[in-house]
């Protein structure tokens, strides 16, 4: 990570930039972590959600359509049914545009901030943040307080990093342990743990509550969230082995993300850039709002689904995580990887339309599984970005401290997408090791270097 301009030189570093502790070794480290840490998000998404849903109901005087049958809703009732589902969106769109935006500003500091002082710091504290959230919703529901509360607690959550630094903070902590030949490995246990836990989470949740409530599921969401605490702090050694001073409040972080957008590429690789990022913030955007949306329907007619149907569908969508991990697989021995992305928005789009004209449990279903492959675009984008970032590394070859995040948010109707390279320290490092040439001749040099590797990789392709 770059120390601001104007600060004191720091303390130099070896040739091979910091200590990481690589090997190939395949021993659980960060897996039981993130699958603790997102069957408790599973758990808890729905759960508020149907939550504030029945809170406003008892608030509007709608009694639901349980007590009267579905598809009964007519007249003022139908008005108030959608009054209802109009508050309950509004509520969770509340709650998580306060937690994005604040999660947005911990997230840009704590991401690069672990590169000099460690991953287990950003693995703990957002675990705490969760672990706080789950107590104030708790709270809530055992007092009956207003639901305007959930905002205090998605704050708190957002501001200690919330579940997507821990999901970044795992694929770097891998990162650093493995090396090239069983890095792809350890990612797909980690992208399997998603899968896994959610679709535990969501079977557990839908069944507890639809049996006893809504408050005895969420003391499993705080126990979850507490042993994911406590395996950080007790079970993960810590990968960055060489460590160094680093503000954690510094502007260098924003202006780090702004310089990979804007200088040292080409032109054309900085439209790339922002054009991938740009269909990455939209693909998961759309994949991950849905998902509130959907509950919203379900509870509502014509379905009125109960906890436990709500549960079942849930779980069904963490399973395209597992479905396009080997839909991606099985189609790269015969595709193109951006024919894959395309069949992977079709998928997409082909579930959204589904559930549109769904008005039976079985269509709803149906949609869930057209969705199957809903996820391998993502995965594509990522991988393109990271080839992007890669001829500026290739270039930037003077120094090996380097890192590349792509930080994407796996919570309803938020993302957020961040990218770091240490170019400063990289262009000292140049300067250093020739006095002799100016900014100007350096930064001509690297233009040139990237126009060649750019020639050379689409002669290749050709």
């Amino acid at each position: 990570m770059a120390d601001r301009a104007g600060d004191s030189p720091p303390s130099p570093l070896p040739a091979s930039g910091p200590s990481r502790c690589r090997g190939g070794g395949l021993g659980l480290t960060v897996e039981p972590l993130l699958f603790l840490s997102m069957m408790a998000l599973a758990l808890q998404a729905p759960l508020s959600t149907q939550y504030i849903f029945h809170r406003v109901s008892e608030q509007l005087g709608f009694s639901g359509n349980r007590s009267r049958g579905c598809n009964s809703s007519a007249g003022p009732e139908a008005q108030l049914e959608q009054a209802v589902e109009v508050m309950t969106s509004h509520w969770n769109l509340y709650i998580n545009l306060g937690g994005f935006a604040v999660g947005l500003f911990s997230a840009t500091l704590l991401g690069p901030w672990s590169d000099r002082v460690g991953r287990r710091p950003i693995l703990i504290l957002p675990g705490i943040g969760l672990t706080m959230q789950a107590a104030i919703y708790l709270i809530v529901m055992y007092q009956k307080l207003p639901v305007s509360y959930f905002l205090i607690g998605r704050l708190l959550s957002g501001l200690l990093g919330d579940f997507n630094t821990i999901l970044a903070g795992c694929f770097s902590y891998i990162a650093d342990i493995s090396d090239k030949e069983s890095r792809t490995f350890r990612v797909a246990v980690l992208e399997a743990c998603l899968g896994i836990a959610g679709m535990f989470g969501s079977v557990i949740g839908g069944q507890w509550s639809k049996a006893q409530g809504y408050v005895n599921p969420f003391w499993l969401v705080l126990a979850l969230n507490l042993a994911t605490v406590a395996y950080a702090f007790a079970f993960v050694p810590e990968s960055v082995t060489q460590k160094g001073p680093s503000k954690l409040f510094t502007t260098e972080h924003y202006r780090s993300v702004y310089r990979l957008y804007t200088r040292g590429q080409e032109a054309v690789c900085r439209h790339r850039l922002c054009l991938f990022a740009l269909s990455l913030f939209v693909v998961v955007t759309v994949h991950f709002g849905v998902k509130d949306i959907l509950i919203l329907f379900e509870l509502s007619s014509p379905l009125c689904w109960q906890s436990d149907l709500i549960g079942y569908g849930s779980a069904v969508e963490h399973l395209t995580y597992l479905s396009s991990l080997l839909g991606l697989k099985a189609m790269q021995v015969c595709l193109q990887d951006s024919w894959i992305a395309e069949i992977g928005l079709l998928s997409n789009m082909a579930g959204l339309v589904t559930f549109s004209v769904a008005a039976t449990s079985s269509v709803m279903f149906t949609g869930y599984g057209v969705r199957f492959l809903a996820m391998a675009t993502t995965p594509v984008i990522r991988s393109k970005l990271s080839k992007l970032a890669d001829v500026t590394e290739q270039v930037l070859k003077y120094s090996k401290h380097k890192m590349f995040y792509c930080l994407v948010t796996p919570d309803g109707q938020r993302l957020f997408v961040f990218c770091k390279s240490d170019i400063a320290l990289i262009r000292r490092l140049i300067v250093n090791s020739s006095r002799s040439m100016s900014v100007e001749n350096v930064g001509r040099i690297l233009r040139e270097k990237v126009t060649s590797i750019l020639s050379h990789l689409q002669h290749q392709a050709e």
